[in-house]
């Protein structure tokens, strides 16, 4: 009884023993539509697309593919800022739409942007209960709010305004 409580309240956010019959109980609402991912070696690799010159940035891309590293293939992570990234090759995701908000292209090739992004891109390297976080309605609203005053802020936070204002970014040479 007080298992099925427990469970109840945290509304499928993770895995709970009972310990009355050895068996897990997983409450599973509908939080995203990520939240069932199943991945095959039939369906596409998830694609995320982000910029290798954001310090910001790259440290957390680096976290994640050390999360994947015995998964190989399972993400592949796009550098946008390099010379050769063309957004035809990924859904129509331009450089300029790239560097405004996170992109995340889906193993169903579905594109997604901003928090979303960041709930498939977790799933895809084993951190779904982070990205069903995320995507909770009483958690969205503020993931949204902050996410947005990130990505508006992130080349000032960063040092990279002044070489962002026209076209691509550049690495600053001193």
């Amino acid at each position: 009884m007080f298992c099925n409580v427990r469970a109840g309240l945290v509304s499928g956010l993770v895995r709970l023993p009972t310990f009355a019959n050895s068996r897990a109980i997983r409450v599973t609402p509908a939080l995203c539509r990520h939240q069932h991912r199943t991945f095959s070696s039939e369906s596409e690799d998830v694609k995320v697309l982000y910029d290798g010159l954001c310090p910001i940035c790259v440290t957390e891309i680096r976290f994640l593919q050390f999360l994947q590293r015995d998964k190989p293939g399972k993400v592949d992570f796009i550098d946008i800022s390099l010379p050769g990234y063309d957004g035809e090759k990924y859904k129509g995701v331009s450089y300029e739409m790239a560097m405004g908000e996170m992109h995340v292209i889906d193993e169903k090739n579905e594109v997604h942007c901003g928090v979303p992004a960041f709930a498939v891109m977790y799933s895809a390297v084993g951190l779904g209960w982070l990205g069903r976080f995320m995507m909770w309605p009483p958690v969205r609203p503020f993931m949204d709010k902050s996410y947005t005053i990130f990505a508006k802020n992130r080349l000032k936070w960063t040092g990279r305004g002044d070489e962002c204002t026209t076209g691509r970014c550049e690495k600053k040479t001193n």
